[in-house]
């Protein structure tokens, strides 16, 4: 009887291992040698209720079937390159594989029915499978991983039959318990064959199996082993308890079926089983590499309209394959639609019913499914909720978006019928993942756009500034003309100097104008060619004369440039007025033109005997924009406008100075 139920087991197994390999639709050598083999062992599991009670003859008959087609499956994993079974029985090497169980299974029929005979061939055959299945091992490299568990569904399959036949051949007969035995080996590994058939992506094998049918399997498992430690408890109770152990053992199997009961209806034990079974058993749902690039490739293609925020709604519902939804800020207590597709406008119910997510979403990062909701409010604690209006609600999820931990928004989606999918552990974790990828675009964007704002008000200020800087140019050279006028104003040739620098004056004024208009900080003028002796000498003697020191312009030699001429006298005048500032009255402030050795550069050298700069202020604040040392008399912007300047045109401007020695500046001006 014990025998019986056991090649029940090991028939009802197989068989519906057969049956999952026969529904797979891709085809492959590796699929029809497993069904020939899978086969082979389901009939020989059934052979002992077709011939009850079962000879040894017909029991060695059908191991010799089985083991000839298993060890036709391995031969053909020697290699992973056959493409049909002509190419397998081509070989010398599955001949020599195959002549064993053949040899097995004519000896009856050669006259050489000797039991001790049939014995010994069993006890190789077993020990061939053994050898083939280390030889697999060695040659299978990357693959040992995937080989393992069928390596050690056989290996444990031979070691029995070697062990079962090895006590035969010694005894002239098969330990009955053996035989009672085998029916439950062979059932117990089966998982070890279905785990490698999952595994081994080569043989083009993939079964599916129901999670529920899974789940409930495990907890069938679970159940079992359970009540079999609670018998064996029950036992040494009863075994050691003398009268009372009776009595105690029947308390203790009442007590652990009320204990099973009991978690087999918890929800919550069952959710972390079917959880755990998914997690660790089970492809994932989706492929999330594919995802990730559809959403990154979503978020990368501007719409034509430039809406960010339907470009994110867009991402968020393709990545779960939904139809339609909508992007909702929420901002004082009240909701605003950034984005929609194919969502008509929120209804009074549904925007009431969002205002009550959105004050649960501020304390709770919490995806909502309003079916789970409905069904199982109390998954949802602590998020009050009008449900007579859930049935007014025309969409599904609802996922809320964060900015820097501060509840933001949220998205509302609704998938059709065949898309719509159930809010589980998996769903939940991709769709938070997914959703911080939605909130960096979001918030990204945001902020490069609050960058380019500020960046049109930093041009706006520092074009102020450089109007302002020539504005006070303009200012300087009119107080000139009123400090002159009194003492020069019967002069013929004060008056026409006077008309040249207004006419020059009102120039200057047109071109800030226009700048203006243009809101552009960095008007070019017209380049000339230059002499750069009379554009220094026209400067020093029109706009630095009147403060002292005097400068003084020294040519040595000199080539005409390529520049612009109103440009570099606004850098030369900045230049020699600063030098005038940092020079006693007593001092000396030299302008000294000459060209370079190589006469690549003309070059201008402001050379004054005034207080100096330190190497640091020079390092770190001289070229700065806006840092000046004047107080409220200075903008700071003339150093860094002349450095600009001539970097601009492929020149340089160099500095030489120590406290309380003076400064040097050159300009280096190329002359190509």
């Amino acid at each position: 009887m014990i025998a019986t139920v056991g090649y029940a087991i090991s028939a009802i197994g197989y068989a519906f291992l057969l049956l999952l390999l026969l529904t797979v639709r891709k085809s492959g050598l590796a699929k029809y040698l497993l069904i020939l083999a899978t086969s082979a062992t389901c009939l020989w599991s059934i052979a002992p209720f077709l011939f009850a009670p079962l000879p040894v003859e017909k029991l060695l008959l059908f191991d010799n079937i089985k083991s000839l087609f298993w060890l036709l499956f391995l031969a053909s994993c020697l290699r992973d390159n056959f493409t049909n079974i002509v190419e397998v029985l081509s070989r010398k090497q599955t001949w020599f594989i195959l002549v064993l169980p053949i040899t097995a299974i004519a000896l009856p029929y050669l006259g050489m029915d000797k039991e001790s005979w049939r014995f010994l061939l069993q006890t190789v055959i077993a020990l061939q499978v053994l050898v083939l299945l280390e030889v697999i091992y060695r040659q299978a490299g990357e693959n040992r991983w995937a080989l393992k568990p069928l390596i050690i569904y056989l290996a444990v399959i031979s070691v029995f039959e070697f062990v079962t036949f090895a006590n035969a051949l010694m005894v002239d007969q098969i330990n009955i318990n053996y035989i009672a035995a085998r029916g439950y080996v062979y059932s117990a590994l089966i998982p070890l064959l279905v785990l490698a058939i999952r595994r081994v992506k080569n043989w083009g094998v993939e079964i599916y199996i129901s999670r529920e049918i899974v789940m409930h399997s495990t907890l069938l498992m679970v159940a079992g082993v359970y009540l079999f430690v609670m018998a064996m408890l029950g036992y040494a109770v009863n075994y050691f308890g003398g009268q009372w152990g009776a009595a105690i053992q029947a308390v203790l199997i009442v007590l652990s079926l009320s204990l099973l009961v009991t978690l087999f209806l918890s929800l919550s034990f069952r959710t972390k089983i079917k959880v755990f079974i998914i997690k660790h058993f089970f492809a994932n749902q989706f492929d999330y590499r594919h995802e990730w690039l559809k959403l990154t490739h979503c978020l990368n293609t501007s719409e034509s309209d430039g809406n960010v925020y339907g470009t994110a709604l867009r991402g968020l519902i393709q990545a779960i394959d939904y139809q339609t939804g909508c992007l909702i800020q929420s901002q004082n207590g009240e909701l605003k639609v950034l984005a929609d597709i194919d969502k008509p406008t929120l209804n009074d119910d549904e925007q009431t019913v969002l205002l009550q997510f959105s004050a649960f979403f501020t304390s709770k990062n919490w995806i909502i499914d309003i079916e789970e909701l409905r069904t199982k409010p109390y998954v949802y604690e602590g998020l009050k909720v009008n449900h007579g209006l859930l049935n007014s609600v025309s969409f599904q999820l609802v996922t809320p978006i964060y900015n820097e931990e501060e509840f933001w928004g949220m998205a509302v989606m609704q998938g059709s019928d065949n898309t719509s999918k159930k809010l589980n552990w998996e769903l939940r974790d991709y769709l938070t993942a997914v959703n911080a990828q939605i909130s960096n675009f979001l918030f990204h964007h945001q902020a490069a756009q609050e960058l380019a704002e500020n960046a049109q008000f930093a041009a706006f200020t520092r074009m102020s500034a450089f109007i302002v800087h020539d504005l006070k140019n303009v200012a300087a050279q009119i107080d000139l003309i009123l400090s002159n006028a009194e003492q020069h104003k019967d002069n013929p040739e004060f008056i026409a100097d006077t008309f040249e620098t207004l006419h020059h004056t009102k120039a200057r004024m047109d071109k800030m104008l226009h700048q203006l208009s243009e809101k552009n900080a960095s008007q070019g003028g017209a380049d000339s060619l230059v002499i750069l002796s009379e554009c220094v000498t026209r400067v020093v003697g029109q706009r630095c004369a009147s403060y002292l020191p005097t400068p003084s312009v020294i040519v040595r030699s000199e080539t005409p440039v390529v520049l612009d001429k109103d440009k570099l006298s606004n850098v030369i005048y900045h230049l020699v007025s600063n030098a005038q500032q940092a020079t006693s009255d007593d001092g000396k402030v030299d302008v000294e033109i000459e060209l370079s050795d190589d006469e690549r550069y003309m070059l201008i050298n402001i050379v004054d005997t005034g207080s100096g700069m330190s190497e640091d202020f020079i390092r770190t604040r001289l070229f700065k924009p806006f840092d000046t040392t004047k107080g409220n008399a200075g903008m700071g912007i003339g150093a860094f406008d002349a450095k600009a300047y001539l970097e601009r045109i492929g020149g340089q401007l160099l500095v030489q100075s120590r406290a309380k020695q003076g400064t040097i500046f050159t300009l280096r001006i190329p002359t190509d």
